[in-house]
């Protein structure tokens, strides 16, 4: 490796930024060296924090993410936190090029009276806790209502409908903390509402997750058929794509179905309800809604419940020194390339959802790396700039700092450790999830 090498800052250490390192890492002629930021002390991101724990095909990949932190020019820093540990002004003045991959976070809000009330929670908030997110509480959620109301139509709502209807045993097939898999098992939830503010032709739910939904134990899945019915004309008035002709065919199946009352939970579909307010004084009981179906008069509803999930977005987060857009909840960028008022920021570049907004799958991912790394390689390409004289490694001036970094050797520790707390109960893996204790087993000697 020259002492000339081409070195590149990725914060981030889900998807997008795992396929910025790789693209960097082979980019024939570059020599790029790659140091990977985590804020947490263990990587993969939305694959970890995002996927859900009975997907356990799409969480795979994580064999193909290790591999690229196991690249010899690309080095994991977990535990580091941008913008505190480390400022941006002093990434940018260690690296050639900074890469922002820090994805979203933070969920979209309603905006209606009433969504602070306990009871009320954000499928950000419910999705970290079981997945076992060092962020979240313990004891975050109870879940002794008997009906809960998920406000939203995508997979993301379909994913914490699953969760609340899995049997104990299948639970323990996925690697969430055991205390997750106590509460759930021990949940009243009976009934679920998966709401949407449009018709079924807009719902974002993949046919393949809705699916899903016939395959649970113990569990009848039901639409209204006025709902299917009133979409009809407003369905005709649009191309439907292939994909989105397979879920309406599911959902016209759910709709046929015929309430029995025999099984131990149930998921109602109901579309067209607007949400407008929560109902309750020291806790959310109810939600307000009116109806507006197509040739139907505007009806106003309250949806009875006791545990509400708003699962209508996410969006990023600011981070410290970069510009931002509040609206979008994105940088702004051109090609990839951040740009601070009307001109671009040299040197710094944006991947994934932060740069695009929180859309597609995890594989979009690729393609979008692949764009950036393009706009690095260019601007390498023609820069006139003499190559870096010295280089002053970051590692030091952190743990001078007394920042308990994570480095990739540290994080397959945490991954062992997982592996053999899964063994007595006879799970492949369960998570570690709080980040004390993440951080004995990543220091810990052999």
């Amino acid at each position: 490796m020259s002492g000339t090498a081409f070195r590149v800052a990725v914060v981030g250490s889900g998807p997008s930024g795992a396929y910025v390192a790789q693209e960097l890492s082979e980019q024939a002629g570059l020599d790029a060296v790659v140091d990977v930021y985590e804020r947490l002390p263990v990587p993969f991101g939305l694959v970890r924090y995002g996927v859900a724990p009975d997907h356990q095909r799409i969480k795979s990949i994580v064999g193909s993410l290790a591999e690229i932190f196991a690249h010899p020019r690309v080095r994991f820093l977990g535990n580091v936190r941008v913008g505190t540990d480390i400022t941006f002004d002093e990434l940018r003045q260690r690296y050639d090029a900074v890469v922002v991959a820090c994805g979203a976070s933070a969920d979209r809000h309603l905006s209606i009276p009433g969504e602070d009330l306990p009871g009320v929670a954000s499928a950000t908030d419910f999705v970290a806790w079981y997945s076992g997110h060092p962020d979240a509480a313990v004891d975050r959620f109870a879940l002794t209502a008997e009906t809960a109301v998920i406000i939203g139509v995508g997979n993301v709502a379909l994913d914490v409908a699953r969760m609340l209807c899995r049997t104990p045993d299948e639970l323990r097939r996925t690697d969430v903390p055991q205390h997750v898999v106590d509460v759930l098992a021990a949940s009243t939830v009976r009934e679920i509402l998966v709401v949407g503010r449009r018709g079924p032709a807009h719902a974002k739910f993949s046919s393949k997750e809705l699916g899903e939904l016939r395959e649970l134990s113990g569990t009848e899945v039901l639409a209204d058929p006025d709902d299917l019915a009133d979409d009809q004309a407003a369905a005709g008035s649009t191309q439907e794509s292939p994909s989105t002709r397979r879920m309406l065919a599911t959902l016209r199946g759910y709709a046929a179905g015929t309430p029995t009352g025999a099984h131990r939970r149930t998921v109602r579909f109901a579309f067209f309800r607007t949400p407008v307010a929560f109902v309750g004084e020291d806790s959310a009981r109810g939600l307000r809604v009116i109806r507006r179906g197509p040739g139907q008069a505007e009806a106003d509803e309250v949806l009875p419940a006791q545990f509400f999930v708003r699962s209508v977005g996410y969006r990023g987060l600011a981070l410290p020194g970069l510009p931002f857009q509040p609206d979008t909840g994105t940088v702004p960028h051109a090609e990839g390339r951040v740009m601070d008022g009307t001109g671009e920021l040299a040197g710094v570049y944006a991947a994934g959802w932060i740069k695009r907004g929180p859309s597609g799958v995890i594989g979009t991912n690729k393609q979008d790396a692949v764009a950036t790394v393009a706009a690095i390689t260019q601007d390498r390409a023609r820069t006139t700039k003499p190559p870096r004289r010295g280089y002053e490694d970051p590692l030091p001036l952190l743990r001078e700092r007394g920042v308990d970094v994570v480095e990739w050797s540290a994080w397959q520790r945490i991954d062992a450790a997982e592996e053999i707390a899964g063994r007595p109960l006879g799970r492949g893996r369960v998570k570690l999830h709080e980040r004390g204790r993440m951080l004995a087993v990543a220091s810990a000697q052999n």
